[in-house]
């Protein structure tokens, strides 16, 4: 790939977590002042390492596709057919029930609408079908107040957030993405995946179980079978495994299954990045205006999250710097930010007009971020400064 003699570092990380087995493969890009600087890929696609990561290997980067939901919506905003402000019934009326009518769209985009999860009895298979799972969330009620406080809504945002862009456009999550945003600009990213890609997907090799989540307790100090946590992660449960079967890939899970590699998510999201603009095969595309780019780093929530049980930012579509929680982020100025279980991310850093993306396919054990991330952002930014 492109790696210019400044960011040599940058790619040695890589190389090296490879090499000593904490990675298989991946791929690392970077765009400042919407052009591409870094670009490069390595490792394999195969545990048994016969078959290497190439250009155009793609792999589904789990709740990194949130960043690309969150885009399809503030899009819509800055075209005036979406208010971000207004209640989610006034695009989807049935929504209204069982005390909803206070859950405002920036609620949902910003985790706090009290609607984390679906209600039991719900199964693997109601994801799949887009008019099952609406009608499930439409008649729930919240598990908290909406818009006190953050509760990571893990697997259902972009089911919440589609349902708004179907009312509103007639289209899918993942038409309405193709169309707006990912054929314009040339992206290779997917958000429901066509059988035609199925040749270039690495297939997840998932993580060690998940042992660092603090789990909420009731006062006997048995764990609170009804708190956010417990039914957000219950509802349903998600086995990472499910990632590389054939129905996880055509369906439209639009907080989790995206499919795209570094360059794919690094050249959208760098419409963030550069003013609303990020670079097409046919010239620039304009995305959004700077007026709606500064609603993102408006403040929803701030603190414990009653999903995640860590102190958490989130702006209106993003999260926004915790060094508590996130420490090798900068912690001052207008950064934005993203991560999928097992370690993607993508960074937003308007500051410094750069967009940064790692997409692999082993997952470690975590849920925003990894540690190859950690030590590829530190490497990244020593040679920006």
């Amino acid at each position: 790939g492109v790696v210019p003699e400044q960011f040599r570092a940058v790619a040695d990380v890589l190389a090296e977590s490879i090499a000593s087995g904490d990675d298989l493969g991946g791929s690392v890009a970077m765009v400042i002042d919407g052009e591409p600087v870094l670009d490069f890929w390595g490792g394999y696609v195969d545990e048994a390492r016969n078959s290497p990561w190439e250009s155009d290997t793609i792999v589904n980067v789990w709740s990194t596709t949130k960043t690309m939901t969150a885009l399809c919506a503030l899009v819509l905003a800055d075209r005036g057919a979406l208010d971000l402000d207004a209640p989610v019934a006034d695009y989807w009326p049935e929504f209204v029930a069982n005390g909803k009518d206070g859950v405002l769209v920036r609620h949902v985009l910003s985790h706090t609408s009290g609607v984390s999860a679906w209600a039991q009895p719900v199964e693997q298979a109601d994801l799949y079908d887009l008019d099952r799972s609406a009608e499930i969330l439409a008649a729930q009620e919240p598990w908290w107040e909406p818009g006190t406080a953050s509760g990571y809504h893990a697997i259902n945002q972009g089911h919440l957030v589609g349902e708004v862009v179907r009312r509103i456009t007639g289209r899918t999550l993942g038409q309405f993405f193709a169309d707006e945003v990912a054929r314009p600009l040339g992206a290779d990213f997917h958000i429901g995946l066509d059988p035609a890609h199925d040749g270039r997907v690495s297939p997840i090799v998932p993580p060690p179980p998940l042992t660092d989540l603090p789990l909420p307790t009731g006062d006997d100090g048995e764990i609170d079978m009804d708190s956010p946590m417990i039914k957000t992660f219950t509802g349903p449960a998600v086995d990472p495994s499910m990632a590389n079967t054939e129905a996880w890939r055509r369906a439209e899970i639009g907080a989790a299954n995206g499919h795209g590699n570094a360059r794919s998510v690094a050249r959208i999201q760098s419409a963030v990045t550069n003013g609303g603009v990020a670079s097409g095969p046919d010239g620039p595309v304009t995305l959004l205006s700077p007026a709606t780019i500064d609603r993102i780093f408006e403040v929803q929530a701030s603190g414990p999250d009653l999903v995640l049980g860590v102190p958490l930012r989130f702006g209106i579509g993003y999260g926004l710097p915790v060094p508590a929680t996130i420490p090798y982020l900068p912690a001052d100025g207008r950064l934005c930010f993203w991560g999928g279980w097992g370690g993607s991310v993508v960074i937003n850093d308007l500051d410094r007009r750069m967009t940064f993306a790692f997409m692999m396919n082993k997952m470690a054990n975590g849920i925003i971020g990894g540690s190859t991330a950690e030590r590829l952002l530190d490497a990244t930014y020593a040679a920006l400064d």
